[in-house]
């Protein structure tokens, strides 16, 4: 090799593959894209009179569950975990307090409340890591 020669070198991500940084943006793009529609819809759920479709959570929400192997192994897979379960956690907290919701209003909109203010809190927790390129603990 003479000293005029160019070498080509491709940064090695966590998996021992070439275009690590590549990689690692895309998995923060769609992150981020993500969190945005999960945003919007958190907003929605505490705003009174503001509802969203909750297909834009749904879109989501199959986002993330398709891109989560991908990024198996990186910071990023714990924000992919982090906002499926922050939904699917929610889901459920609203089905069980329905009847609540149903039998009892004030009770129930209390609990509706609560909870999301809780996801709420989720999203922009992890818009917050993300953003300092920090894995969800």
């Amino acid at each position: 090799m003479r000293n005029n020669d160019i070498i080509d070198v491709e940064p090695i991500n966590g998996r021992g593959t070439a275009g690590g940084g590549r990689a690692a943006d895309s998995f923060k793009t769609w992150g981020w894209v993500s969190y945005v529609l999960h945003l919007i819809v958190a907003v929605a759920a505490v705003v009174p009179g503001a509802q969203v479709s909750i297909a834009l959570l749904i879109i989501a929400l199959v986002m993330d569950l398709v891109k989560k192997d991908d990024a198996a192994g990186t910071w990023q897979e714990s924000h992919f975990k982090w906002r499926i379960s922050s939904v699917l956690w929610a889901g459920v907290l609203y089905v069980v307090t329905s009847p609540l919701f149903l039998l009892l209003y004030l009770p129930g909109a209390i609990a509706w409340a609560i909870i999301s203010i809780w996801f709420l809190y989720r999203i922009v927790k992890g818009m917050v890591r993300m953003n300092a390129n920090r894995a969800m603990t």
